[in-house]
């Protein structure tokens, strides 16, 4: 693969990485509520999926997803369910607090957040047919060139790593002022109030953003 192609590949994409989306905003808003772990286990649940999507583009399946519009507008529409749930389930939690309580350690469980993540980023199928229009201009032809299915993979493997640190940095930022800030439970509940509004948000966005 020609090297000049490849830096200008990591360039767009740590520009990319760093203007905030919807997987940078659950990453946060996670990292609110649960801590620096939380927030870099969403991460590396955003960075799952991207290696499905990826793997998934370098294979062709992204042809036969954008020939199934019913498929996507399903997926679409399982994905803004999911988020109107979280929104619900941490805007209920925040209605749960006791003011005059003391503040407890946060118990959240990783495994659940790292799922959270995993199927966020899977439900938003313009994450493949991003791939799809975006890699191409970054592949090399003619003799000596990897195949194309390879070519896709390094590309993949490229974005998830630059993406990842990215996230990775954002959720530990995140974690690191909401575990300085939550020594008073109004505040808490604030940031639980936050982080639903930023679900609902996302769930609202994914919902009436058309895939065609």
């Amino acid at each position: 693969m020609d090297h000049a192609l490849l830096a200008a590949f990591v360039v767009a994409v740590a520009l990319i990485s760093v203007a905030p989306g919807p997987d940078m905003l659950f990453i946060v808003a996670n990292a609110l509520t649960g801590g620096r772990r939380a927030g870099v286990v969403a991460a590396l649940g955003m960075s799952t999926g991207l290696a499905v999507h990826t793997t998934a583009a370098a294979f062709g399946l992204g042809a036969l997803i954008r020939a199934a519009p019913l498929v996507l507008d399903g997926v679409r529409i399982a994905g803004a369910l999911f988020l109107i749930y979280l929104a619900i389930t941490t805007w209920r939690a925040s209605r749960r607090l006791d003011l005059s309580a003391p503040v407890a350690p946060r118990a959240r469980s990783l495994p659940r957040v790292y799922g959270m993540a995993v199927l966020t980023n899977l439900a938003n199928p313009k994450v493949i047919l991003f791939y799809l229009a975006f890699f191409p201009q970054f592949l090399t032809t003619g003799a000596g060139s990897l195949p194309a299915t390879v070519q896709f993979l390094v590309l993949g493997g490229l974005f998830i790593v630059v993406g990842l640190s990215v996230d990775a940095s954002a959720g530990l930022l995140a974690g690191t002022m909401s575990d300085r800030l939550l020594r008073r439970q109004a505040f808490r509940r604030w940031l639980d109030r936050v982080s639903a509004a930023v679900f609902g948000a996302l769930a609202v966005r994914l919902a009436l953003d058309s895939t065609h």
